[in-house]
């Protein structure tokens, strides 16, 4: 946890860095939609492979090979920024981060089940998101903080880079044997079997596609550099808060699931947090006031690690040992098409229409998705959580 935990905080960071330093050399919107398509693509071309390595071989073993990737390309960000290059060799950099993720994603979540007693699995989700908020918190606003200060994202690189060496370190600490039964060929029907058993199971696939959907196109957080230079007028500075508020609600909210223990109806209120996520988005789209506005990041944070929190436990609490590496891939290309692919969206659509109007579609959106969900998938609307025991023991 504590090297997840340095690990996200320099990610964050860096995410800032990226984000203004994109936005200060083109001015564009679309620019901001490219650096989540740049960081998606990879991640759906390689996700059935990644998922496939991920329970074949050493899932310790792949998780440190891929933080090395990660760390070069930051070097690499950092080398960049020092001596601007033609902004496709960014891109490019940003592609081998995505090629990365989509190793050390599932690698690092089905690691977790392993490691931690399935009776208090939903309860160590809570923490490990608590970590990952916390890392949220801080990493945007020292992020945001240092460039302003520096004028320069160089020295936000490095300290990402510096950050993931800090994990690769602490994660080697970390006593993991692999005990796959059977070291599978790659081929087609191998890798496809993570999409197979998600299909099979109702309610694995509703979280996923409820959470997938709505953030999709509830993806505000990619236009922050649009509203914290251009319509709330706060700066690199007031980026970093904006970017940071979200995890403040969200932070709050995993110590209060963590206090309160498992929901009783964990699938209806997967259904109003994320109807939530959509409603704060809209009021967050129109607002002129700083903070209203980080009132409402706030408030959408609350509501993302509600759905966070009760997904991934739904997720890996429902797979096998033996297809977690695959399933954690498949629904970790479903979280980078939710980002990702939204960061696209919100930037394409703000290109068009004005970045109020890409908002607030997109919590409309979002919530129209909530009914779509809850109508077509009855059984995650009643379920309940001595049933979603019964079916862990079966």
């Amino acid at each position: 946890m504590a090297g997840n935990l340095v690990f996200l905080v320099g990610l964050q960071m860096q995410k800032v860095a990226i984000g203004w330093e994109i936005y200060e050399r083109t001015g564009s919107a679309l620019h901001l939609g490219y650096v989540g398509l740049a960081q998606f693509a990879p991640q759906l071309l390689l996700a059935p492979f990644a998922g496939h390595v991920a329970d074949a071989y050493n899932r310790k073993r792949v998780l440190t090979a891929a933080l090395v990737v990660n760390a070069l390309a930051a070097i690499g960000l950092a080398w960049n920024a020092a001596h601007p290059a033609p902004l496709i060799v960014s891109y490019l950099l940003l592609i081998v981060i995505g090629a990365a993720r989509a190793f050390w994603m599932p690698a690092r979540s089905a690691i977790l089940p392993r490691i931690v007693p399935v009776h208090i699995f939903g309860n160590a989700v809570s923490w490990n998101s608590s970590g990952f908020e916390l890392a949220a918190i801080t990493g945007p606003a020292v992020g945001g903080l240092l460039i302003g200060l520096l004028r320069h994202t160089t020295a936000v690189y490095l300290i990402n880079a510096a950050a993931v060496v800090s994990f690769i370190v602490l994660a080697s600490r970390i006593h993991y044997e692999h005990t796959n039964e059977q070291k599978s060929e790659v081929t087609l029907e191998a890798m496809s079997a993570g999409v197979r058993f998600v299909w099979d199971s109702k309610i694995v696939l509703a979280a996923i596609l409820l959470d997938t959907f709505g953030v999709l196109f509830g993806g505000a957080t990619a236009l922050m550099p649009v509203y914290a230079k251009d319509i709330l007028q706060v700066g690199p500075r007031g980026l970093g808060w904006l970017l940071a508020a979200p995890s403040v609600g969200a932070v709050t909210m995993a110590f209060i699931q963590a206090h309160r223990g498992p929901l009783r109806t964990p699938g209806r209120t997967l259904l109003m947090a994320v109807a939530g996520f959509g409603l704060v988005t809209v009021l967050f789209g129109l607002s002129t006031s700083f903070w209203f506005s980080l009132v409402m990041l706030g408030a959408l944070g609350a509501c993302d690690n509600i759905s966070v929190v009760l997904r991934g436990t739904l997720v890996q609490v429902l797979t096998p040992d033996r297809m977690r590496g695959r399933v954690s891939s498949l629904n970790g290309l479903f979280i980078g098409t939710s980002n990702e692919l939204g960061a696209f969206e919100s930037g394409l659509i703000a290109q068009w229409l004005g970045p109020v109007v890409s908002v607030v579609a997109g919590g409309l959106a979002t919530i129209a998705v909530v009914f779509g969900i809850a109508w077509l998938f009855p059984e995650l609307r009643t379920l309940r959580r001595e049933a979603l025991a019964r079916q862990h023991s079966l």
